[in-house]
């Protein structure tokens, strides 16, 4: 138990006024606050890391929730700050939020610690505020607690419930296949999304708030409620709190994020059917926190870990339903029935619709159906959720469309003239982490109108992009290295045979060698897009998907002294 001389803020304000010109000067600021000494002095500093925003409807509750985080610090003895920190809109943000999360990662570890914090909550959920902010929170490594948005509502379509994302990639193919109409979509604009809170399908959102429950970094129980519930309202006073007794523990995030909460995390991620999207960042937290984890790590516990959460994109139901059915709990305590899929003990935990949450003997399927492919096309590794794919698509071989950006894609994928198939194999890229830039979620590459109107639903596509986690098809994705550094992805030609065998784990285009170091010796690097501002930071460190997309700045061990407040 520390004393409150211990604090981290005690350095800024002191014992007394007299102790120090700074001390003097921090004090009289905070009266200037309006805030008297008995209100802050000896007690813990919380930050609250808020992202809400105007334009970001997964978060725009956070600023009530951010009033009952306030409460429960103040009921456990605590001083709160709510800080403002960017907010990163998978909705609306262009080129696409993935560009950011580093810079939404840096400027919460600077706040952290440039502030003086004794302890932080941090405020988020849609999809990249979540790995930023504990990616941010793990290199501070201050006392933190993580408050997750919460799924929004069922969404709701003429009687039936459709889940964000996911229905709305199902009606698209329907109206492009000429299946419906305008009306019917305008229909279900009003109708997918339908109060606070981030996609209610096991998207990218879902699944990492998930991961942040697994990990230690939430309250048990938090990642699963829905954020219109009352439940939601408890969660975030009971998390303030929390933080307050984690500060006065010392308890860091160093002492949670473990190797075993990695590996946890990732056997939770593939147990809930959960998005791609999820080996990237948590890749990139683990190296934040010191631990090393790969793609090969994935591709291991997906093939000891069932698939247990029967929930879109890949499943039937949505999040609310998970929620009653027990939650994220329900499906850790079934998982840990599984010989060594969890490395640390969950209690068992009463399930309450067997049929969203499996057991291991009604798994809906007995591997978790992510894999890591890699051959000459993805000599650093690919991946593909295959069981959100046409299963006779697993192993294929067929000849490339190739298209050299999403531009390109949406401009020529129609023409007759390219002789699609459903045999064919789409090609998309420079779209990876450099030439996306940001990797955007291209991966989900549209199947032409004319093929869709002949029923075709799915077909083998490969990107160096990612895809959103509503999304659903045979669609490989995060080839590594990307095109736009010279990956063997740049080096494909329309009419190549392209093979891919899920059960092999292989990836490969069917070219001699000769020619591939041929077609390399000509290849030319594409011009920088951006001359400067974050753009050319961005181009200039970020990782391949392989390494998580981080800065390499960021991700490298070395010291980072705290400041003098003196």
């Amino acid at each position: 138990m520390r004393t409150p001389e211990e604090l981290r803020s005690h350095r800024w304000f002191g014992s007394s006024r007299t102790d120090s010109v700074r001390a003097f000067s921090h004090r009289s600021r905070m009266r200037n606050l309006g805030v008297t000494a008995e209100e802050h002095e000896g007690k813990p500093v919380i930050a609250i890391l808020n992202t809400w925003s105007g334009i970001n409807p997964c978060h725009m509750h956070l600023r009530e929730r951010a009033e009952q985080v306030k409460r429960g610090v103040l009921e456990a003895g605590g001083f709160p700050v709510e800080m403002p920190v960017a907010t990163l809109s998978e909705t609306f943000q262009k080129p696409t939020p993935m560009m950011y999360r580093n810079l939404l990662s840096m400027e919460a570890e600077e706040l952290l610690r440039s502030y003086p914090f004794d302890g932080a909550v941090l405020m988020g959920g849609c999809d990249k505020t979540t790995p930023a902010l504990l990616m941010g929170a793990a290199s501070a490594n201050l006392p933190a607690i993580f408050v997750p948005a919460g799924p929004m509502l069922s969404g709701n379509y003429r009687g039936q419930r459709v889940g964000s994302g996911t229905g709305m990639w199902r009606a698209w193919d329907e109206f492009k296949a000429g299946t419906a109409t305008d009306c019917e979509l305008a229909e279900l604009e009003e109708g997918i999304a339908r109060s606070p809170g981030h996609c209610m399908t096991m998207g990218t959102a879902s699944t990492m708030t998930s991961a942040a429950e697994v990990l230690g970094m939430t309250l048990p129980g938090a990642a699963s409620i829905p954020a219109v519930d009352s439940a939601h309202y408890r969660m975030a006073a009971e998390s303030g709190k929390r933080v307050v007794r984690m500060v006065w523990d010392d308890h860091t995030p160093d002492k949670i994020l473990t190797r075993e909460a990695f590996e946890d995390a990732a056997a939770a991620v593939l147990a809930l059917g959960g998005s791609t999207n999820a080996l990237i960042h948590l890749i990139a937290m683990a190296g934040r926190a010191g631990v090393t984890l790969t793609l090969d790590d994935f591709d291991e516990i997906s093939r000891r870990v069932p698939w247990l959460a029967n929930v879109e994109p890949s499943g039937t139901y949505l999040m609310e339903d998970f929620y009653y059915a027990g939650g994220l709990p329900a499906l850790l305590g079934q998982l840990a029935k599984v010989p060594g899929a969890l490395r640390r003990h969950f209690p068992e935990h009463p399930v309450y619709n067997e049929d969203v949450i499996r057991s291991p003997r009604t798994a809906l399927a007995q591997a978790a159906g992510i894999a890591v492919l890699r051959g000459n096309l993805a000599p650093d590794g690919a991946v593909i959720k295959y069981i959100a794919a046409d299963p006779r698509l697993l192993k294929h071989t067929g000849p490339a469309v190739v298209f050299d950006s999403y531009a390109d894609l949406r401009q020529r994928i129609n023409d007759p003239s390219l002789g699609i198939t459903q045999d064919s194999v789409l090609v998309l890229r420079n779209t990876g982490p450099k030439g996306g830039p940001g990797m955007p979620e291209y991966g989900q590459l549209p199947i032409p109108g004319y093929l869709l109107a002949r029923g075709v639903r799915d077909m083998v596509r490969i990107s160096d992009a990612r895809m959103s986690g509503t999304s659903y098809g045979a669609c490989v994705l995060h080839v590594a290295p990307e095109a736009a550094v010279g990956g063997p992805l740049a080096l494909a030609r329309t009419g190549d045979l392209i093979t891919l065998d899920v059960s092999a784990r292989a990836l490969s285009i069917n070219v001699p060698e000769r020619t591939l170091a041929s077609r390399q010796a000509k290849w030319v690097p594409p011009p920088p897009r951006y001359g400067r501002g974050y753009g050319a930071l961005y181009a200039e460190h970020i990782t391949q998907a392989n390494e998580g997309c981080d800065f390499a700045f960021l991700a490298r061990r070395g010291a980072s002294p705290e400041p003098d407040p003196q």
